[in-house]
């Protein structure tokens, strides 16, 4: 059995807070730390040492005496890198194979999303069957969670027997008649289009594919001319610049999708078209009633989104930046700086952010990127995002895996960049301190979780946690440590969905009522998956709201090196 040689420790049973608060124009100075009340070297067999006393601190910062012996023995330590932007896969004809779906997950896959806008529930269940067996067969880390996105309120043009060529100054009519399909008009599935539309609107086919000028309306069609021509197809997604439609968020279909994967435990719904927050609200409810452990993640990507952005985050517990419908109904020069506030928003809320849509969009038919794309996904890395998205790039295109293999290799690379522990990376939290008198076990359990990464990174050693709500994994990734996080957690719901979070490996593992059992357990599976070797340093932390094999007053920070 492996073992793990505890060479140093730090316990805080009580934390004195600032005697005097820094200004808020100072906050995002690096603190710095007074020296320790007391430091005591603590004996080991190999006779490293590294200790710390947390019982009194300015700021919350550590302070800890090292022999520089071992010391350089830690720092040198090789960090094996790994990816942390978790990459999302949306699975399609091109890919809902078994085969398919284990060469995704071995190629880069952390998260499968099942489309509701196609396919019926037969061909979604087979598909998470599928992903199911592959995370039963695979314990060692590797988790694909399922996302289920559901259809929402789109408005789409009716059924053609064959595409109609659109040219520029045409005339072309869309009708709320069901059923019609000529040369100069077709239907579309919303009453309500009438009354949405007014003369001098900007109608726009595919996210802006083509595009029509509102010349005139009457009962019941509304006359355009083409702009932007194109092939017309059957059941094509209409918006209309600057506007949404008044449909509800959630449909009565979406309502029959939302109880198919309650049925089927999948592990986030991705909601279509959010205006506000009383929609997540209102689904949460829903969730609450039937007992589901299951995440809301609104897709912002309406016009009306955007003012009630703040409320409707912090309602849910993440947020996808849609961009294809962002950039239809708003101008699409503003896409680029609401993907920035929305990444920065949810980051600052301690929630996920997923940023999706055209991000590998000409690997549908090529089998290269263009170089925009690559700086597409560079920039999505560098802002924080905690998972990048492909949508028709692996459910129909012809190259899903190049397109995966892209995503990663541009990701690694790029975080590369900016995971460096002897700077200060833009994308590494700062150290917290408590600033009040009276504080909160939550408040604790943040200033362990930055200094436990700041500790992580100057010492350049992965992170382990225990978990049994996901709690304190979740903070830690939001520190953005460089090394990676192992999540040990005796919850397979936690499990699955720490797959999303940045930076996080979600390994289900039984606790113990002993805590060297459990730490000798966790360290042996890092060696057999060879996440870890002989002689590498770890970071052990025990923090957070539930406490597990501590008493509820004492945090532990260790620094360990792993025995055999």
């Amino acid at each position: 059995m492996a073992a793990a040689a505890e060479i140093g420790g730090f316990t805080a049973a009580a934390l004195r807070p600032a005697a005097h608060p820094a200004p808020a124009a100072a906050a995002a100075a690096p603190p710095q730390p007074r020296r320790a009340v007391a430091a005591q070297s603590l004996r080991t067999a190999a006779t490293e040492t590294l200790t710390a006393d947390l019982a009194s601190t300015t700021n919350g910062a550590v302070h800890a005496q090292m022999n520089s012996e071992a010391t350089s023995e830690i720092t040198s330590q090789a960090v094996i890198s790994r990816r942390k932007t978790k990459i999302v896969c949306t699975i399609g004809p091109s890919t809902n194979t078994r085969e398919m779906i284990w060469k995704l997950a071995e190629t880069g896959m952390n998260v499968a999303r099942l489309n509701m806008s196609h396919g019926d529930h037969q061909s979604h269940q087979k598909v998470i069957d599928l992903v199911k067996e592959y995370n039963a067969q695979n314990t060692d880390g590797n988790v694909i969670a399922i996302m289920l996105d559901t259809k929402g309120p789109e408005v789409r043009s009716g059924d053609v027997p064959e595409p109609i060529m659109l040219k520029e100054g045409q005339e072309f009519n869309f009708t709320i008649k069901r059923g019609v399909s000529t040369e100069d008009t077709v239907s579309v599935n919303y009453d309500d289009f009438i009354n949405d539309v007014e003369v001098g609107d900007i109608l726009l086919v595919d996210g802006g594919m083509m595009s029509l000028a509102v010349k005139s309306k009457t009962a019941d069609t509304v006359k355009c001319a083409v702009v932007d021509g194109g092939e017309l197809k059957s059941r094509r997604h209409l918006n209309v610049r600057g506007k949404s439609a008044t449909l509800p968020s959630i449909t009565e279909k979406d309502w029959e999708d939302i109880k198919f994967g309650v049925e089927n435990g999948v592990d986030f719904y991705a909601v279509s078209f959010v205006k506000d927050a009383k929609v997540i609200h209102e689904l949460k409810d829903y969730l609450k009633g039937a007992n589901a452990d299951i995440h809301v993640i609104p897709k912002i990507e309406s016009a009306d989104s955007i003012p009630n952005l703040q409320s409707i985050i912090a309602a849910s517990d993440g947020a996808m930046v849609a961009r294809g419908d962002l950039g239809a109904e708003l101008p699409i020069e503003d896409v680029p700086l609401l993907q920035a506030e929305i990444v920065q928003t949810c980051r600052s809320m301690e929630k996920p952010v997923i940023v999706a849509t055209n991000m590998l969009e000409s690997m549908i038919d090529h089998p290269t990127p263009t170089r925009a794309e690559v700086s597409d996904i560079a920039i999505a890395v560098r802002e924080g995002a905690d998972a990048i998205m492909l949508s028709g790039e692996t459910a129909h295109g012809k190259y899903p895996l190049k397109a995966v293999k892209v995503m990663h290799t541009v990701a690694l690379r790029t975080e590369s960049s900016l995971y460096n522990p002897t700077t200060s990376p833009s994308l590494v939290a700062s150290a917290q301190g408590l600033q009040n008198e009276e504080f909160s076990p939550s408040q604790l359990s943040k200033m362990f979780g930055s200094h436990a990464t700041m500790m992580a990174n100057t010492l350049r050693t992965p992170i382990i946690v225990f978990t049994q709500t996901g709690s304190m994994a979740v903070l830690l990734s939001h520190y953005r440590p460089s090394s990676t996080l192992f999540a040990f957690t005796n919850e397979e719901r936690v499990k699955q969905r720490l797959a999303l979070y940045q930076g996080v490996i979600p390994i289900h593992m039984q606790f113990s009522d002993d805590a060297e059992e459990t730490f000798s357990r966790a360290i042996s599976s890092l060696l057999k998956a060879q996440y870890v070797k002989k002689g590498d340093y770890v970071t052990l932390v025990q923090s957070g709201v539930t406490s597990i094999w501590r008493e509820e007053s004492t945090h532990h920070i260790q620094v360990r090196k792993v025995q055999v």
